[in-house]
């Protein structure tokens, strides 16, 4: 069975920095891509890095200089780390994975496995 399990969100100040986590559980050694999306209040869920089984990156926007995600392989871990983070920035943070995925896919209707969310607040 496959597995995604977050962690890392809470409440920091504006300027302040997380750090999540994704734990992937269930894949193996087959090759797959993981991604963290978030979603805002009020908004559709938006993708915001995605990494594939190689370790290639591709960021969106709202990386904007200020998040960098990372994967380490051995553990099936995915992690955001944010900086400098802004009030727009709050809202639920999601892992996602796919397997057989080889185009970092962007959209939410691409990835099949999800974990719960981890929620992030960030006040001014």
């Amino acid at each position: 069975e496959i597995q995604l399990m977050e962690s890392g969100g809470g409440s920091v100040q504006a300027g302040g920095s997380l750090r999540l986590s994704c734990v992937a559980s269930g894949f193996g050694r087959a090759y797959h891509c993981m991604a963290c999306f978030r979603q805002a209040p009020g908004k559709r869920r938006a993708a915001v890095a995605i990494i594939d089984g190689d370790g290639i990156v591709r960021n969106t926007d709202i990386v904007d200089g200020r998040f960098t995600a990372s994967k380490d392989k051995a553990e099936s871990t995915l992690y955001l780390q944010m900086t400098s983070l802004q009030p727009e920035d709050r809202g639920m943070y999601y892992c996602a994975a796919q397997p057989g995925c080889y185009r970092l896919p962007l959209g939410f209707e691409d990835y099949t496995y999800w974990g719960q969310g981890t929620q992030v607040t960030v006040s001014s």
